[in-house]
């Protein structure tokens, strides 16, 4: 991506500016680093192998060109809305709204899983305090972070961030030694599991790449968070950049460590970095692990709820949602938002907690596919806005290069995964209950925006 010394326009909300560009940073690697890293490798490499790591880089590449597409539209337009508001810029309110309410259930579906799983994880080693209290002490907990002022939730989530990156670290630094037999007393596994690099063949390449897309779910926030962020242009522009070589780096380079060390079909793939950490031989590794997981979780509960809230402040901002939820507090937080957001999560949690493995499953399969229709959304809205904005002549502060080669194969790729998802019953069942949510929703925007345009007085000239 190419910058140029032009100011970006200040948001148009009340929203705060104090993040620092060190916490957006932070932010988008944090939320992309979380337990589709830490629990779910595993299950890539089970399903193809070494040969996952064909599917990380697809994905990877991918992630790179959405990242890229809204760090230009960011920075020209820094939005709490963000793709929303792109969306709604390039194809009409209808589509904007529809991306934004479902993102936000997205989210907030999300953070009850979350609040749950890092709850289930915690009493596994720690089974001191219940379950359910456990999820409901994190949700209290990150409810009061987020409402005590974005700089204050930036500090907490760069820090966060910070142990998921240096437990990622340690891990490859260990993996190596493992590799190259510098371990004492511990034999080393060499490379003779990429002998058998694809032991599943393209189709199990194909089917570890729908899995492996999710993991990298996450990283728009950045787009969000960029509308309370010092210099929007500046700081989006090498938050994005930092963050994708980042990903790249430790998502290949941990899952390259798992796929040497353990083969398909090995125990070890259930939590696959205690399982590497097992046979190097270091004690207490899967309660390491586990902990390490658990602050994951919370990371992503933490984030999710700020990016909740920041969506349905703008979706309040411009008449797609009610309009007490832009409201903010005398430390610049849409204080409503946030609640509307987490209540969703509180009742979900209960739920799940009164009916185990029957609610959140059930939502999470509505909403499991949305980072796909984001990343598209995205990718679209940047490709027409773009044009525009040559078209018009409009300098922009930061531009995405190779375009529109390189939006289009963004598109390609997008389009060849969604392939490999119908192709397989377990994900096509998912994507048709998105699709399924997606026409409701729209139905619902288009209806809001016909009945407002009917109550506003027709002007006469």
């Amino acid at each position: 991506m190419t910058t140029k010394s032009i100011a970006a326009p200040a948001p148009t909300s009340g929203l705060g500016h104090s993040l620092k560009p060190r916490q957006l940073t932070m932010m988008g690697l944090g939320s992309a680093i979380g337990a589709g890293l830490f629990l779910g490798s595993g299950a890539g490499v089970q399903a193809a192998g070494p040969a996952v790591l064909i599917s990380y880089l697809v994905a990877g590449t991918l992630i790179i060109l959405v990242m890229w597409a809204l760090g230009e539209m960011a920075a020209a337009n820094p939005n709490s809305g963000a793709f929303s508001v792109y969306a709604e810029k390039a194809m009409g309110k209808t589509a904007g709204g529809t991306i934004g309410w479902l993102w936000w259930l997205q989210l907030v579906v999300v953070i009850a899983a979350e609040a749950i799983g890092a709850a289930g994880l915690l009493f596994s080693i720690w089974p001191v305090v219940p379950v359910w209290v456990l999820a409901l002490v994190f949700m209290v907990m990150f409810t009061g972070i987020n409402l005590v002022g974005v700089r204050n939730f930036g500090e907490f989530e760069f820090w966060f961030a910070i142990l998921k990156v240096a437990a990622i670290v340690i891990f490859l630094l260990i993996g190596a030694a493992l590799l190259f037999g510098w371990l004492p007393n511990v034999p080393s596994p060499g490379f003779s599991a990429f002998g058998d690099f694809a032991p599943n063949g393209i189709g199990g390449i194909a089917a570890a790449l729908f899995v492996v897309i999710f993991a990298f779910g996450g990283t728009e926030i950045v787009s969000v968070a960029a509308a309370e962020t010092e210099n929007p242009a500046h700081s989006v522009g090498k938050a994005i950049r930092t963050v994708v070589w980042r990903i790249l780096v430790f998502y290949i380079g941990s899952v390259f460590v798992i796929a040497a060390v353990l083969p398909v079909g090995s125990e070890g793939l259930k939590s696959p970095f205690a399982g590497v950490l097992d046979l190097a031989g270091i004690p207490g590794a899967g309660a390491a692990i586990t902990l390490v997981a658990v602050v994951a979780l919370l990371s992503a509960l933490n984030a999710n709820l700020y990016g909740a809230s920041r969506m349905i402040f703008s979706l309040s901002e411009r008449g797609e949602a009610p309009l007490f939820l832009s409201r903010l507090s005398g430390t610049k937080v849409p204080v409503a938002a946030v609640g509307i957001s987490v209540a969703f999560g509180f009742i979900a949690t209960v739920l799940e907690l009164l009916f185990p493995e029957k609610i959140l499953p059930a939502l999470l399969n509505l909403v499991g596919s949305t980072c796909l229709v984001v990343w598209g959304t995205a990718l679209v809205s940047q490709f027409i806005l773009r044009r525009r904005a040559d078209r018009e002549g409009t300098e922009l502060p930061l531009r995405m290069k190779g375009f529109p080669v390189l939006t289009i194969v963004g598109l390609i790729l997008l389009g060849l995964i969604l392939v490999v998802g119908f192709a397989n019953p377990e994900s096509a069942g998912q994507l048709i209950g998105t699709f399924i949510l997606i026409l409701l929703i729209a139905a619902g925007c288009f209806i809001n925006a016909k009945a407002k345009a009917a109550r506003q007085p027709t002007r006469v000239e």
